[in-house]
């Protein structure tokens, strides 16, 4: 009798404290901070090298990259992947040092050296222990300044990156973004992802020297220094090491054209159980005002798990298993773009799911519930972004390849919850035209062909 009394009380006891659970209001968020961007010593050398020193974090470590703003965006149409060549040359020793001391020096050091070819930058930097700073500096300005760029290494870089683009090329989602580029960019360093059959074994060691000579100087460079370190120290260890470089000459500010024009274009695939979708036209880069309310246009429309088109064609539908939306920036110019891997029956109705969307959006601003749960999952990942020492070297450098002061930083979380639902449907409306997108799409055309027809003629 006891037992079955004390087994009521605790039923009842439980079944209050779940009524009373279910009458609680969860405690609402704290209000939004902004980034609180370390403290940055800023310099220029007399060659105009730019430094950035930021002390920062407890972990004894430090991260120092040399960023020059070259790379694709400096080769011709003859020149397709030169500036990754280059880059490879440059790691392969200098006038004073071989490659293999150049990666034991690292080694020892903590870090692993890279060197990569970006669309408008080149890099050239590793992480190390703290007490390496020093040490480091002096190996990336040889590095920099003197690289040997030896003939007797050319064949077999030119053959590694002759596999590389063998691997792309086999890939859907690159041949894909490969022709959505070349659609978007013609004519363009931008529009020009691979390089013609034959390119690469064509190159000589006088091309490598001579894209390295034109483009690299102190006049289009940044050195980049996160961690724990001794400003004066690193200060005059920097000076000594780089201010008698060549200037150069300055960056390319590349005049870009893009293409906004409604057009499908198939990429045939045989056999293919999937269809890779891409859809997108041309926008703008972060230069422009309206870039960040872009940027939250995206997230809500496809640029996000939570977003709109991922609940559509992955949630309800089943097309697709990750979906997404990016919003690429390159200096002076942009571009919004959907992708999707797609069960290959499906191709059709997924373009129709897809443009519904953006269309959905065009007509009607979001509720501001779900825009503050797109604005909050954007403030997050901003803060994570920075919060690793190469994090801050990358928005740094992000923030003098575009012109922008770091109130860009300071502000931008204030700027992402700035953000209204109008605002999404304006951004929706001025940049995001399903009249002008590019439609591509890899697949097996037997199968898509006539899923296609409804969006235009077919180019192929």
């Amino acid at each position: 009798m006891l037992r079955n009394r004390m087994l009521s009380m605790a039923v009842a006891l439980l079944s209050a404290s779940a009524a009373l659970a279910q009458k609680e209001t969860p405690p609402a968020p704290a209000a939004p901070k902004n980034f609180n961007i370390p403290q940055v010593t800023r310099f220029d050398l007399p060659n105009g090298m730019k430094v950035r020193l930021v002390p920062w974090g407890t972990v004894p470590k430090v991260s120092v990259f040399l960023v020059t703003q070259t790379g694709r965006i400096d080769e011709t149409a003859n020149e397709v992947w030169l500036s990754d060549l280059t880059a490879q040359m440059m790691q392969q020793g200098t006038t004073t040092r071989s490659a293999e001391e150049i990666a034991r020096q690292a080694a020892s050091m903590g870090g692993d050296l890279t060197i990569q070819a970006l669309p408008n930058q080149m890099q050239i930097g590793t992480d190390v222990l703290a007490e390496s700073g020093p040490a480091v500096v002096d190996l990336i300005a040889d590095i920099a300044r003197n690289p040997k760029l030896p003939e007797s290494e050319l064949a077999r870089l030119k053959g590694d990156l002759a596999r590389q683009l063998s691997i792309q090329r086999a890939r859907p989602q690159s041949v894909a973004t490969e022709k959505f580029t070349a659609t978007l960019f013609p004519n363009n360093a931008y529009g020009r992802m691979f390089p013609p059959a034959g390119m690469i074994e064509g190159y000589t060691a006088a091309q490598v020297r001579s894209f390295y000579d034109r483009n690299f100087g102190a006049a289009r460079s940044a050195l980049y220094v996160v961690g724990v370190f001794d400003q004066n120290t690193m200060q005059s260890t920097i000076r000594r090491d780089f201010a008698d470089g060549k200037a150069g000459a300055p960056a390319t500010r590349p005049s870009v054209s893009p293409v906004s024009r409604r057009g499908t274009y198939l990429l045939d695939r045989p056999g293919a159980v999937q269809s890779t979708v891409m859809i997108g036209l041309p926008t703008i880069d972060p230069s422009n005002p309206d870039y960040v309310p872009l940027a939250v246009t995206n997230a809500l429309l496809g640029g996000s798990f939570g977003s709109r088109i991922t609940s559509n064609i992955r949630e309800q539908k089943g097309y697709t298993y990750s979906p997404n939306s990016q919003l690429a920036t390159r200096l002076g110019a942009g571009w919004w773009a959907e992708t999707a891997d797609v069960t290959t029956n499906v191709t059709g109705p997924s373009i129709k799911e897809i443009l519904g969307e953006i269309d959905k959006l065009r007509s009607a601003a979001p509720t501001a519930d779900e825009l503050r749960g797109i604005q909050n999952y954007l403030a997050g990942v901003f803060v994570l972004r920075n919060a690793s020492r190469q994090g801050i070297i990358a928005q740094l450098a992000f923030l003098d390849l575009y012109g922008l002061s770091e109130d860009y930083l300071r502000n931008y979380v204030q700027r992402v919850y700035a953000v209204t639902p109008a605002d999404v449907q304006r951004m929706t409306q001025q940049y995001i035209d399903p009249s002008k997108v590019a439609i591509v799409v890899a697949g097996d055309k037997k199968v898509i062909m006539e899923q296609l027809k409804p969006y235009g003629d077919v180019i192929e």
